[in-house]
Protein backbone atom coordinates (compact mmCIF):
# COMPACT_ATOMS: atom_id res chain seq x y z
CA UNK A 1 0.00 0.00 0.00
CA UNK A 2 1.36 3.06 -0.76
CA UNK A 3 1.34 6.44 1.73
CA UNK A 4 -1.57 8.65 0.48
CA UNK A 5 -1.42 12.28 1.94
CA UNK A 6 -2.84 13.80 4.99
CA UNK A 7 -4.92 16.07 2.64
CA UNK A 8 -6.64 13.04 0.44
CA UNK A 9 -8.03 11.89 3.58
CA UNK A 10 -9.52 14.56 4.58
CA UNK A 11 -11.14 15.38 1.61
CA UNK A 12 -12.12 11.74 1.48
CA UNK A 13 -13.51 12.29 5.59
CA UNK A 14 -15.14 15.14 4.52
CA UNK A 15 -17.03 13.30 1.55
CA UNK A 16 -17.75 10.73 4.31
CA UNK A 17 -19.36 13.37 6.28
CA UNK A 18 -21.17 14.45 3.53
CA UNK A 19 -22.65 10.65 2.97
CA UNK A 20 -23.81 10.61 6.19
CA UNK A 21 -25.55 14.09 6.19
CA UNK A 22 -28.09 12.82 3.15
CA UNK A 23 -29.29 9.92 5.46
CA UNK A 24 -32.29 10.78 7.07
CA UNK A 25 -32.39 10.95 10.84
CA UNK A 26 -34.57 9.13 12.71
CA UNK A 27 -37.21 11.21 15.04
CA UNK A 28 -36.71 14.23 12.77
CA UNK A 29 -39.54 15.69 11.24
CA UNK A 30 -39.07 17.07 7.71
CA UNK A 31 -40.59 19.79 5.24
CA UNK A 32 -43.14 17.58 2.77
CA UNK A 33 -45.40 19.80 0.01
CA UNK A 34 -48.46 18.39 -1.81
CA UNK A 35 -47.17 16.19 -5.10
CA UNK A 36 -49.49 17.68 -7.15
CA UNK A 37 -48.95 21.17 -6.73
CA UNK A 38 -45.10 20.02 -6.79
CA UNK A 39 -46.41 18.77 -9.81
CA UNK A 40 -47.86 22.07 -11.34
CA UNK A 41 -44.88 24.30 -9.96
CA UNK A 42 -42.12 22.04 -11.41
CA UNK A 43 -43.44 21.92 -14.90
CA UNK A 44 -43.60 25.57 -15.09
CA UNK A 45 -39.99 25.50 -13.37
CA UNK A 46 -39.20 23.23 -16.33
CA UNK A 47 -41.08 26.06 -19.02
CA UNK A 48 -39.08 28.48 -17.08
CA UNK A 49 -35.55 26.28 -17.81
CA UNK A 50 -36.00 26.93 -21.33
CA UNK A 51 -36.88 30.56 -21.44
CA UNK A 52 -33.82 31.47 -19.36
CA UNK A 53 -31.85 28.65 -19.08
CA UNK A 54 -28.67 28.29 -16.45
CA UNK A 55 -26.61 25.34 -16.15
CA UNK A 56 -27.74 22.76 -13.71
CA UNK A 57 -25.81 23.78 -10.63
CA UNK A 58 -26.79 27.29 -11.15
CA UNK A 59 -30.51 26.78 -11.77
CA UNK A 60 -31.19 26.79 -8.29
CA UNK A 61 -29.84 29.46 -6.95
CA UNK A 62 -32.01 31.46 -9.62
CA UNK A 63 -34.93 29.69 -8.32
CA UNK A 64 -34.20 31.05 -5.15
CA UNK A 65 -32.95 34.35 -6.15
CA UNK A 66 -36.51 34.74 -8.01
CA UNK A 67 -38.77 34.00 -5.09
CA UNK A 68 -36.14 36.08 -2.78
CA UNK A 69 -36.86 39.09 -4.79
CA UNK A 70 -40.92 38.36 -5.38
CA UNK A 71 -41.09 37.88 -1.62
CA UNK A 72 -38.66 39.64 0.13
CA UNK A 73 -37.71 42.75 -1.66
CA UNK A 74 -41.39 44.37 -2.14
CA UNK A 75 -41.47 44.16 2.22
CA UNK A 76 -38.48 46.21 2.65
CA UNK A 77 -39.05 49.30 4.93
CA UNK A 78 -42.57 47.99 5.77
CA UNK A 79 -43.54 46.23 8.76
CA UNK A 80 -44.52 42.95 7.22
CA UNK A 81 -42.88 40.60 8.66
CA UNK A 82 -41.05 38.24 5.73
CA UNK A 83 -42.58 34.40 6.43
CA UNK A 84 -39.10 31.99 5.38
CA UNK A 85 -41.65 29.19 5.86
CA UNK A 86 -43.49 30.07 2.70
CA UNK A 87 -40.32 30.77 0.95
CA UNK A 88 -39.37 27.06 1.67
CA UNK A 89 -42.05 25.53 0.65
CA UNK A 90 -42.04 26.80 -3.13
CA UNK A 91 -38.18 26.40 -3.53
CA UNK A 92 -39.23 22.64 -2.33
CA UNK A 93 -42.13 22.58 -4.93
CA UNK A 94 -40.18 24.19 -7.85
CA UNK A 95 -38.47 20.77 -8.04
CA UNK A 96 -35.03 21.77 -7.35
CA UNK A 97 -35.16 21.13 -3.42
CA UNK A 98 -36.09 17.37 -2.81
CA UNK A 99 -39.26 16.72 -0.68
CA UNK A 100 -39.30 15.22 2.44
CA UNK A 101 -35.99 15.29 2.84
CA UNK A 102 -35.15 18.90 4.22
CA UNK A 103 -35.47 18.75 8.14
CA UNK A 104 -38.08 21.40 9.29
CA UNK A 105 -35.84 23.11 11.83
CA UNK A 106 -34.42 24.59 8.31
CA UNK A 107 -37.21 27.04 8.36
CA UNK A 108 -35.98 28.92 11.21
CA UNK A 109 -32.09 28.49 9.94
CA UNK A 110 -33.85 30.15 6.98
CA UNK A 111 -35.73 32.95 8.65
CA UNK A 112 -32.91 34.30 10.58
CA UNK A 113 -30.70 34.35 7.58
CA UNK A 114 -33.64 36.70 5.83
CA UNK A 115 -33.68 38.79 9.33
CA UNK A 116 -29.89 39.31 9.22
CA UNK A 117 -29.82 40.69 5.25
CA UNK A 118 -33.13 42.97 6.15
CA UNK A 119 -30.87 44.25 9.31
CA UNK A 120 -27.84 44.68 6.96
CA UNK A 121 -29.97 46.68 4.02
CA UNK A 122 -31.36 48.52 6.92
CA UNK A 123 -31.51 52.33 5.94
CA UNK A 124 -29.85 51.47 2.29
CA UNK A 125 -33.04 50.60 0.93
CA UNK A 126 -32.58 52.94 -1.57
CA UNK A 127 -29.91 51.89 -2.98
CA UNK A 128 -31.01 49.40 -5.73
CA UNK A 129 -27.60 48.27 -7.13
CA UNK A 130 -26.44 46.91 -3.42
CA UNK A 131 -30.00 45.59 -2.47
CA UNK A 132 -29.81 43.54 -5.72
CA UNK A 133 -25.99 42.52 -4.91
CA UNK A 134 -27.89 41.61 -1.08
CA UNK A 135 -30.84 39.88 -2.61
CA UNK A 136 -27.53 37.85 -4.84
CA UNK A 137 -25.71 36.50 -1.78
CA UNK A 138 -29.10 36.04 0.82
CA UNK A 139 -29.98 33.36 -2.41
CA UNK A 140 -26.76 31.90 -2.36
CA UNK A 141 -26.84 31.28 1.85
CA UNK A 142 -30.48 30.57 1.61
CA UNK A 143 -29.16 27.63 -0.60
CA UNK A 144 -26.25 26.38 1.51
CA UNK A 145 -28.55 26.42 4.02
CA UNK A 146 -30.96 24.05 2.44
CA UNK A 147 -28.30 21.86 0.52
CA UNK A 148 -25.34 20.60 2.50
CA UNK A 149 -22.23 22.05 -0.07
CA UNK A 150 -19.55 20.14 2.58
CA UNK A 151 -18.61 18.06 -0.37
CA UNK A 152 -17.97 21.47 -3.17
CA UNK A 153 -16.19 23.20 -0.51
CA UNK A 154 -14.05 20.62 0.46
CA UNK A 155 -12.72 19.94 -3.19
CA UNK A 156 -12.41 23.19 -3.55
CA UNK A 157 -10.15 23.64 0.19
CA UNK A 158 -8.59 20.77 -1.10
CA UNK A 159 -7.43 22.23 -4.88
CA UNK A 160 -6.75 25.77 -3.27
CA UNK A 161 -4.38 24.60 -0.71
CA UNK A 162 -2.62 22.66 -3.14
CA UNK A 163 -1.86 25.40 -5.91
CA UNK A 164 -1.26 28.02 -3.53
CA UNK A 165 1.49 25.60 -2.24
CA UNK A 166 2.94 25.04 -5.43
CA UNK A 167 2.44 28.93 -6.91
CA UNK A 168 4.69 32.10 -6.23
CA UNK A 169 4.99 35.77 -7.33
CA UNK A 170 7.99 36.87 -9.30
CA UNK A 171 10.54 39.78 -7.58
CA UNK A 172 8.89 42.56 -10.19
CA UNK A 173 5.67 41.71 -9.63
CA UNK A 174 5.82 41.93 -5.64
CA UNK A 175 8.55 44.96 -5.96
CA UNK A 176 7.09 47.15 -8.59
CA UNK A 177 3.28 46.44 -8.69
CA UNK A 178 2.80 45.86 -5.82
CA UNK A 179 0.83 42.59 -5.47
CA UNK A 180 1.03 41.23 -2.00
CA UNK A 181 0.66 37.27 -1.18
CA UNK A 182 -2.62 37.70 0.38
CA UNK A 183 -4.23 39.50 -3.05
CA UNK A 184 -2.47 36.04 -4.78
CA UNK A 185 -4.49 33.24 -2.49
CA UNK A 186 -7.60 35.12 -2.63
CA UNK A 187 -6.78 34.95 -6.48
CA UNK A 188 -6.27 31.54 -6.39
CA UNK A 189 -9.50 30.96 -4.25
CA UNK A 190 -11.63 32.99 -6.71
CA UNK A 191 -10.48 30.78 -9.88
CA UNK A 192 -10.13 27.68 -8.37
CA UNK A 193 -14.05 27.89 -7.65
CA UNK A 194 -14.44 28.77 -11.78
CA UNK A 195 -12.41 25.59 -12.69
CA UNK A 196 -13.90 23.39 -10.52
CA UNK A 197 -17.73 24.15 -10.78
CA UNK A 198 -18.08 27.00 -13.21
CA UNK A 199 -19.45 29.10 -10.39
CA UNK A 200 -21.11 32.80 -10.75
CA UNK A 201 -20.10 35.95 -9.88
CA UNK A 202 -22.78 35.83 -6.75
CA UNK A 203 -21.77 32.63 -5.23
CA UNK A 204 -17.73 33.21 -5.17
CA UNK A 205 -18.87 36.58 -3.56
CA UNK A 206 -20.69 34.76 -0.90
CA UNK A 207 -17.51 32.92 -0.60
CA UNK A 208 -15.25 35.23 -0.58
CA UNK A 209 -17.46 37.19 2.39
CA UNK A 210 -16.69 33.93 4.45
CA UNK A 211 -13.48 33.65 3.32
CA UNK A 212 -12.60 37.59 4.94
CA UNK A 213 -15.51 36.91 7.70
CA UNK A 214 -15.30 33.32 8.68
CA UNK A 215 -18.03 33.69 11.07
CA UNK A 216 -20.30 34.99 8.89
CA UNK A 217 -23.02 32.50 9.31
CA UNK A 218 -23.19 33.58 13.22
CA UNK A 219 -22.30 37.07 13.24
CA UNK A 220 -23.76 39.18 15.73
CA UNK A 221 -25.76 42.79 15.21
CA UNK A 222 -22.87 44.04 16.95
CA UNK A 223 -20.49 42.88 15.04
CA UNK A 224 -22.56 43.58 11.64
CA UNK A 225 -23.23 47.22 12.89
CA UNK A 226 -19.51 47.77 12.23
CA UNK A 227 -19.25 45.90 8.88
CA UNK A 228 -19.35 48.33 6.03
CA UNK A 229 -21.36 46.69 3.61
CA UNK A 230 -20.81 48.83 0.10
CA UNK A 231 -17.35 48.88 1.29
CA UNK A 232 -17.75 44.89 1.28
CA UNK A 233 -19.22 44.78 -2.24
CA UNK A 234 -16.59 47.02 -3.89
CA UNK A 235 -13.63 45.26 -2.39
CA UNK A 236 -15.35 41.84 -3.71
CA UNK A 237 -16.03 43.30 -7.23
CA UNK A 238 -12.46 44.30 -7.19
CA UNK A 239 -11.56 40.59 -6.61
CA UNK A 240 -13.50 39.07 -8.94
CA UNK A 241 -11.50 41.51 -11.51
CA UNK A 242 -8.32 41.68 -10.25
CA UNK A 243 -5.43 42.09 -12.69
CA UNK A 244 -3.98 38.71 -11.49
CA UNK A 245 -7.20 37.15 -12.62
CA UNK A 246 -6.41 36.06 -16.37
CA UNK A 247 -2.80 34.22 -15.06
CA UNK A 248 -3.80 32.73 -12.44
CA UNK A 249 -7.35 31.49 -14.21
CA UNK A 250 -5.06 29.80 -16.61
CA UNK A 251 -2.96 27.56 -13.95
CA UNK A 252 -6.23 26.34 -12.55
CA UNK A 253 -8.06 25.36 -15.72
CA UNK A 254 -4.88 23.75 -16.98
CA UNK A 255 -4.98 21.65 -13.28
CA UNK A 256 -8.14 21.36 -12.66
CA UNK A 257 -8.80 17.75 -14.14
CA UNK A 258 -7.12 15.53 -11.59
CA UNK A 259 -9.16 17.03 -9.11
CA UNK A 260 -12.37 16.22 -11.11
CA UNK A 261 -11.19 12.68 -11.42
CA UNK A 262 -10.53 12.34 -8.14
CA UNK A 263 -14.09 13.62 -7.19
CA UNK A 264 -15.19 10.83 -9.00
CA UNK A 265 -13.46 8.41 -7.48
CA UNK A 266 -14.14 9.14 -3.97
CA UNK A 267 -17.59 9.72 -4.84
CA UNK A 268 -18.34 6.09 -6.51
CA UNK A 269 -17.97 5.03 -2.47
CA UNK A 270 -16.38 7.47 -0.21
CA UNK A 271 -16.05 4.42 2.58
CA UNK A 272 -13.94 2.49 0.60
CA UNK A 273 -12.04 5.29 -1.37
CA UNK A 274 -9.27 5.28 0.94
CA UNK A 275 -8.12 1.24 0.62
CA UNK A 276 -8.60 2.17 -3.32
CA UNK A 277 -6.77 4.90 -3.21
CA UNK A 278 -3.76 3.12 -1.33
CA UNK A 279 -3.18 1.09 -3.78
CA UNK A 280 -1.26 2.23 -7.21
CA UNK A 281 -2.34 -0.30 -9.82
CA UNK A 282 -5.99 0.32 -9.14
CA UNK A 283 -5.36 3.71 -8.79
CA UNK A 284 -4.28 4.08 -11.94
CA UNK A 285 -7.30 1.85 -13.61
CA UNK A 286 -9.94 4.26 -11.74
CA UNK A 287 -8.38 7.33 -13.19
CA UNK A 288 -8.70 5.45 -16.54
CA UNK A 289 -12.10 4.10 -16.14
CA UNK A 290 -13.25 8.01 -14.81
CA UNK A 291 -11.42 10.14 -17.43
CA UNK A 292 -13.27 8.12 -19.76
CA UNK A 293 -16.44 8.12 -18.34
CA UNK A 294 -16.30 11.36 -17.91
CA UNK A 295 -15.21 11.62 -21.20
CA UNK A 296 -18.05 10.13 -23.15
CA UNK A 297 -20.44 12.05 -21.12
CA UNK A 298 -18.80 15.08 -22.10
CA UNK A 299 -20.10 15.35 -25.81
CA UNK A 300 -24.20 14.89 -24.58
CA UNK A 301 -23.48 17.71 -21.23
CA UNK A 302 -22.23 19.79 -23.91
CA UNK A 303 -24.77 18.85 -26.97
CA UNK A 304 -27.71 19.90 -24.07
CA UNK A 305 -25.61 22.96 -23.11
CA UNK A 306 -25.79 24.18 -26.88
CA UNK A 307 -28.99 23.21 -27.28
CA UNK A 308 -30.97 25.08 -24.26
CA UNK A 309 -28.97 28.11 -24.56
CA UNK A 310 -29.74 27.95 -28.61
CA UNK A 311 -33.15 27.72 -27.70
CA UNK A 312 -33.76 30.24 -25.17
CA UNK A 313 -32.15 32.89 -28.09
CA UNK A 314 -34.34 31.18 -30.39
CA UNK A 315 -37.52 31.77 -28.23
CA UNK A 316 -36.90 35.46 -28.06
CA UNK A 317 -35.70 35.56 -31.61
CA UNK A 318 -39.39 34.14 -32.50
CA UNK A 319 -40.76 36.97 -29.99
CA UNK A 320 -38.70 39.19 -31.98
CA UNK A 321 -39.61 38.31 -35.23
CA UNK A 322 -43.60 37.90 -34.49
CA UNK A 323 -43.73 41.55 -32.65
CA UNK A 324 -40.95 43.71 -33.67
CA UNK A 325 -39.28 43.11 -37.18
CA UNK A 326 -42.13 41.36 -39.17
CA UNK A 327 -44.76 44.64 -39.08
CA UNK A 328 -41.60 47.15 -39.61
CA UNK A 329 -40.88 45.41 -42.45
CA UNK A 330 -44.29 44.79 -43.51
CA UNK A 331 -44.71 48.53 -42.66
CA UNK A 332 -42.04 49.78 -44.91
CA UNK A 333 -42.55 46.52 -47.76
CA UNK A 334 -39.46 44.74 -47.37
CA UNK A 335 -41.05 42.00 -45.79
CA UNK A 336 -39.24 38.65 -46.92
CA UNK A 337 -39.50 34.88 -46.33
CA UNK A 338 -36.02 33.91 -47.06
CA UNK A 339 -34.54 36.71 -45.00
CA UNK A 340 -36.62 35.18 -42.07
CA UNK A 341 -35.89 32.00 -42.44
CA UNK A 342 -32.07 32.63 -42.77
CA UNK A 343 -32.57 35.52 -39.52
CA UNK A 344 -33.78 32.04 -37.41
CA UNK A 345 -31.64 28.87 -39.19
CA UNK A 346 -28.30 30.34 -39.57
CA UNK A 347 -27.36 31.30 -35.33
CA UNK A 348 -28.98 27.61 -34.62
CA UNK A 349 -26.50 26.07 -37.28
CA UNK A 350 -23.80 28.19 -36.00
CA UNK A 351 -24.31 26.65 -32.24
CA UNK A 352 -24.46 23.48 -34.09
CA UNK A 353 -21.26 23.54 -35.85
CA UNK A 354 -19.21 24.90 -32.89
CA UNK A 355 -20.73 22.45 -30.48
CA UNK A 356 -20.19 19.43 -32.93
CA UNK A 357 -16.94 20.43 -33.70
CA UNK A 358 -15.48 20.41 -30.16
CA UNK A 359 -11.98 18.60 -30.32
CA UNK A 360 -11.43 15.68 -28.01
CA UNK A 361 -8.21 15.97 -25.83
CA UNK A 362 -4.70 15.39 -27.55
CA UNK A 363 -2.90 12.29 -27.51
CA UNK A 364 -0.50 11.93 -24.51
CA UNK A 365 -3.50 13.77 -22.35
CA UNK A 366 -4.79 10.86 -20.12
CA UNK A 367 -0.85 9.56 -19.41
CA UNK A 368 -0.77 13.71 -18.07
CA UNK A 369 -3.75 13.46 -16.27
CA UNK A 370 -3.00 10.06 -14.42
CA UNK A 371 0.10 11.50 -13.61
CA UNK A 372 -0.40 14.71 -12.05
CA UNK A 373 -3.52 12.59 -10.32
CA UNK A 374 -1.45 10.55 -9.01
CA UNK A 375 0.79 13.65 -7.37
CA UNK A 376 -2.09 15.49 -5.62
CA UNK A 377 -2.89 12.03 -4.23
CA UNK A 378 0.09 10.40 -2.86
CA UNK A 379 3.06 11.82 -0.20
CA UNK A 380 5.53 13.49 -3.13
CA UNK A 381 8.30 15.78 -1.93
CA UNK A 382 8.90 16.99 -4.94
CA UNK A 383 6.48 19.92 -6.10
CA UNK A 384 6.28 21.05 -10.01
CA UNK A 385 6.08 25.18 -8.70
CA UNK A 386 4.56 27.85 -11.42
CA UNK A 387 5.82 31.39 -11.20
CA UNK A 388 3.52 34.60 -11.28
CA UNK A 389 5.49 36.86 -13.77
CA UNK A 390 4.91 40.22 -14.02
CA UNK A 391 2.47 41.79 -16.59
CA UNK A 392 3.39 42.86 -20.04
CA UNK A 393 3.16 46.14 -20.23
CA UNK A 394 2.87 47.73 -24.31
CA UNK A 395 3.72 51.00 -25.33
CA UNK A 396 1.21 53.01 -26.38
CA UNK A 397 2.08 52.95 -30.39
CA UNK A 398 1.43 49.08 -29.88
CA UNK A 399 -1.93 49.54 -28.14
CA UNK A 400 -2.73 52.38 -31.25
CA UNK A 401 -2.23 49.08 -33.38
CA UNK A 402 -3.63 47.06 -31.94
CA UNK A 403 -6.79 48.93 -31.58
CA UNK A 404 -6.71 49.11 -35.11
CA UNK A 405 -6.47 45.88 -36.14
CA UNK A 406 -9.54 45.57 -34.17
CA UNK A 407 -11.36 48.03 -35.21
CA UNK A 408 -10.47 46.61 -38.83
CA UNK A 409 -11.59 43.01 -37.99
CA UNK A 410 -15.24 44.76 -36.71
CA UNK A 411 -15.57 46.71 -39.87
CA UNK A 412 -14.22 43.67 -41.98
CA UNK A 413 -16.53 41.08 -40.10
CA UNK A 414 -19.43 43.09 -39.74
CA UNK A 415 -18.77 44.02 -43.72
CA UNK A 416 -19.32 40.45 -44.80
CA UNK A 417 -22.66 39.81 -43.14
CA UNK A 418 -24.04 42.68 -44.45
CA UNK A 419 -22.59 41.80 -47.92
CA UNK A 420 -24.22 38.27 -47.57
CA UNK A 421 -27.39 39.06 -46.10
CA UNK A 422 -28.18 42.06 -48.92
CA UNK A 423 -27.57 38.69 -51.32
CA UNK A 424 -30.85 37.70 -50.28
CA UNK A 425 -32.39 41.04 -49.28
CA UNK A 426 -32.40 41.21 -45.74
CA UNK A 427 -34.61 43.65 -44.41
CA UNK A 428 -32.72 46.73 -43.07
CA UNK A 429 -33.57 47.05 -39.56
CA UNK A 430 -33.45 42.98 -39.41
CA UNK A 431 -29.54 43.39 -39.76
CA UNK A 432 -29.35 44.63 -36.08
CA UNK A 433 -31.64 41.94 -34.70
CA UNK A 434 -29.62 39.25 -36.68
CA UNK A 435 -26.30 40.10 -35.85
CA UNK A 436 -27.65 40.61 -32.02
CA UNK A 437 -28.60 37.10 -32.00
CA UNK A 438 -25.45 36.03 -34.06
CA UNK A 439 -23.27 37.27 -31.42
CA UNK A 440 -24.90 36.10 -28.33
CA UNK A 441 -25.02 32.03 -30.39
CA UNK A 442 -21.14 32.70 -31.22
CA UNK A 443 -20.52 33.93 -27.72
CA UNK A 444 -22.49 31.38 -25.42
CA UNK A 445 -21.10 28.67 -28.25
CA UNK A 446 -17.21 29.27 -27.63
CA UNK A 447 -18.32 29.34 -23.64
CA UNK A 448 -19.52 25.89 -24.10
CA UNK A 449 -16.33 25.01 -26.13
CA UNK A 450 -13.99 26.38 -23.35
CA UNK A 451 -16.02 24.32 -21.22
CA UNK A 452 -15.13 21.29 -22.76
CA UNK A 453 -11.88 21.49 -22.33
CA UNK A 454 -11.93 20.96 -18.58
CA UNK A 455 -9.86 17.29 -19.46
CA UNK A 456 -7.24 18.78 -21.50
CA UNK A 457 -3.95 19.03 -19.62
CA UNK A 458 -1.58 19.12 -22.85
CA UNK A 459 -1.02 22.83 -24.65
CA UNK A 460 -1.99 23.02 -28.20
CA UNK A 461 -1.00 25.33 -30.51
CA UNK A 462 -3.60 27.17 -32.98
CA UNK A 463 -2.35 27.07 -36.46
CA UNK A 464 -2.21 29.90 -39.31
CA UNK A 465 -5.58 29.80 -40.22
CA UNK A 466 -7.15 29.45 -36.39
CA UNK A 467 -5.74 32.72 -35.73
CA UNK A 468 -6.98 34.23 -39.03
CA UNK A 469 -10.37 32.82 -37.95
CA UNK A 470 -9.75 34.22 -34.27
CA UNK A 471 -9.20 37.95 -35.66
CA UNK A 472 -12.02 37.59 -37.89
CA UNK A 473 -14.78 36.14 -35.47
CA UNK A 474 -13.47 37.65 -32.21
CA UNK A 475 -14.97 41.10 -32.34
CA UNK A 476 -18.86 39.19 -32.92
CA UNK A 477 -17.94 37.12 -29.89
CA UNK A 478 -17.03 40.22 -27.50
CA UNK A 479 -20.23 41.98 -28.89
CA UNK A 480 -21.89 38.38 -27.82
CA UNK A 481 -20.39 38.94 -24.42
CA UNK A 482 -21.39 42.39 -23.92
CA UNK A 483 -24.94 41.32 -24.70
CA UNK A 484 -24.77 38.34 -22.67
CA UNK A 485 -24.29 40.75 -19.87
CA UNK A 486 -27.51 42.90 -20.89
CA UNK A 487 -29.68 39.87 -21.50
CA UNK A 488 -29.06 38.26 -17.90
CA UNK A 489 -30.55 41.95 -16.60
CA UNK A 490 -32.79 42.39 -19.23
CA UNK A 491 -34.34 39.30 -20.67
CA UNK A 492 -37.64 40.88 -21.45
CA UNK A 493 -39.23 37.29 -22.12
CA UNK A 494 -38.08 35.85 -18.51
CA UNK A 495 -39.43 40.01 -17.51
CA UNK A 496 -42.50 39.29 -18.64
CA UNK A 497 -43.18 35.35 -16.92
CA UNK A 498 -42.10 37.33 -13.78
CA UNK A 499 -44.33 40.12 -13.78
CA UNK A 500 -47.85 38.35 -15.68
CA UNK A 501 -46.97 34.69 -14.57
CA UNK A 502 -44.78 33.87 -11.72
CA UNK A 503 -46.60 35.70 -8.90
CA UNK A 504 -50.14 34.35 -9.74
CA UNK A 505 -48.78 30.95 -10.38
CA UNK A 506 -47.64 31.16 -6.98
CA UNK A 507 -50.95 31.76 -5.25
CA UNK A 508 -52.54 29.40 -7.40
CA UNK A 509 -49.94 26.69 -5.93
CA UNK A 510 -50.37 27.53 -2.98
CA UNK A 511 -54.22 26.79 -3.17
CA UNK A 512 -54.31 24.06 -4.64
CA UNK A 513 -51.99 22.50 -1.58
CA UNK A 514 -54.18 24.18 0.86
CA UNK A 515 -57.41 23.12 -0.70
CA UNK A 516 -55.69 19.80 -1.02
CA UNK A 517 -54.82 19.51 3.02
CA UNK A 518 -58.62 20.49 3.49
CA UNK A 519 -59.94 17.90 1.27
CA UNK A 520 -57.89 15.43 3.91
CA UNK A 521 -58.99 17.02 6.73
CA UNK A 522 -62.50 16.04 5.69
CA UNK A 523 -61.71 12.83 4.71
CA UNK A 524 -59.86 11.80 8.20
CA UNK A 525 -63.53 13.49 10.01
CA UNK A 526 -65.45 11.07 7.50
Amino acid sequence: MTQISKETKNLILSYQKWQESLQKKEGVSTIHVDEVASKVAAFYEKIRGIIDWKEEHLMKLSVIERSVRKRIIPKLGSKIKVDAESLVLELIRSGHFPNDKIEESKIEEVQKIINKYIYIIGSKSENIQLIQWLSSILSCEIEEALMSSIKENALIDFMYNKIKSTTFLSKDLIEKEKITEKEKDIQIFVNVQRALFDLDDSLIGYHLIKYKYPNWSKISEEELKKINIEQIKKEIDYELDHPLKGKISQICYKYNTPYLILNDIILENPFEAENKISNPALMESLIKKHYNKRLNNMQSRMTRAGFYSTLSIFITNIASLLFIEIPVAKYFGQFSNVSYIVDILVPTALMAILVLSIDKPPKGNLEKVIMETIKIVYNDEKKELYEIKKFKKRGPIFNFFISLMYAISFVLSMSVIYWLLSLINFPPFSYIVFVIFLSLIAFAGVKIRERAKELHMMDQKDGFMATITDLLALPIILLGKWFTLRWKKYNIISAVFNALIDMPLSIFVEFIEQWRYFLQEKKEQL
